[in-house]
């Protein structure tokens, strides 16, 4: 309900990362007007995984009213009614699965690539199909279930004249974040239950990426200024643990004054290099043919862009509903070192607690 002496706001909410707002006001296609970006934000942005060629859109939406962050979200009319527990079903099952790990490690010993990260969207249908589920309901559950310091919900319904989202994340990967002039990005490379299951495989992957995500920075950075600020330090988070390394630069003052500064800055480092894999290039091509079902905003980017500060997580451990169905992503990253049944397990433990909390099979 609206505060004494208020009017109700227009539909549709976001809260990301220090940044909150509410009523819709437009929805911007990024790919054809970036320029938009550098005022009158916050603006929150979500841009699909997918090449454009394939479906994939990059937006942002704007807000009438900015929210204090520490204010409850407003509550749906029946709160978050997920789906049965058994009506997952996933875009490649475990034999799939596994096949993809053996090609991509062929691929590798052919020398095609060192590493790609191989994903499955697991699907559900949720009753009734006609109305919109509640996404802040959702997040409230993730929140109480999962904290995670990149979680977040981006909710505009159909029917109010403003292209429509629905994306719930809880993601624990930071993309980038611009702050002072200065561009920073945090991959994440190794998962466990805890740190001793963290091993050789997990550290060389971590460094490979690192490595990656230093060469994407020096794109658009002033040289001699990016560097590895931390590397493979363990991170815990619910039910698991992560290898995480974090890469900073000063971003070139000719593109931070640029109206289209975010067309570079995207064109520079995205995909995200920890769900896409090394080198890139060969990494996308081998993950198209691979995969059987886009990926939209999962291991995309969700987050906020205000003025000359940013905050974009990597779409990892989200979720997303069109058309009666939800879905959530989840993946692994293949190397020479992978065994084709332990990465199925690691994309197993990735969504179990997620999966679980959003068909009510976990208490939050």
């Amino acid at each position: 309900m609206p505060r004494p002496g208020t009017t109700r706001s227009r539909p549709g909410v976001a809260r990301f990362g220090g940044r909150a707002a509410r009523g819709a006001v437009e929805c911007v296609d990024l790919y054809r007007e970036p320029e938009r970006l550098v005022g009158d934000g916050p603006w929150f942005v979500v841009v699909d995984f997918d090449d454009p060629a394939r479906g994939g859109r990059a937006r942002a939406w704007r807000f009438e009213e900015r929210v204090d962050v520490s204010e409850p979200p407003d509550d749906g009319p029946a709160g978050w009614q997920g789906p049965s527990p058994d009506a997952w079903s996933s875009s490649l099952d475990r034999s799939a699965y596994e096949a993809a790990v053996r090609e991509v490690r062929a691929r590798v010993h052919e020398g095609d690539v060192y590493q790609a990260n191989v994903c499955r969207v697991l699907s559900a249908p949720l009753d009734p199909p006609g109305s919109e589920p509640d996404a802040p309901a959702l997040a409230r559950r993730l929140a109480s279930g999962n904290p995670a310091p990149h979680a977040g919900v981006l909710h505009v319904p159909a029917g109010t004249g403003v292209d429509p989202v629905w994306v719930v994340s809880a993601s624990p990967e930071l993309f980038v974040r611009l702050e002072g002039g200065v561009l920073t990005s945090g991959p994440i490379k190794g998962t466990s239950l805890d740190a001793a299951g963290l091993g050789a495989k997990d550290r060389a992957e971590n460094v490979m990426i690192t490595d990656l995500v230093r060469n994407d920075l020096q794109r658009v950075c002033i040289p001699g200024t990016v560097e590895v600020t931390d590397l493979l330090a363990v991170e815990e988070h619910p039910g698991l643990v992560h290898l995480v390394s974090r890469v900073a630069g000063r971003v070139l003052p000719d593109v931070l004054a640029a109206p289209d500064r975010w067309a570079r800055l995207l064109g520079a480092t995205f995909p995200p290099a920890s769900v896409s894999g090394a080198p890139k290039s060969s990494a996308l091509q081998i993950i198209s043919a691979l995969e059987t079902a886009p990926r939209g905003p999962y291991c995309g980017a969700i987050g906020w862009v205000d003025g000359d500060e940013a905050e974009l997580a990597v779409g990892i451990r989200t979720f997303w509903w069109s058309d009666g169905v939800l879905r959530f992503g989840t993946g692994a990253g293949i190397t020479w070192g992978s065994e084709p049944a332990r990465e199925w397990e690691e994309t197993e433990l990735k969504a179990h607690r997620l999966v679980g909390l959003a068909s009510g099979r976990l208490d939050p």
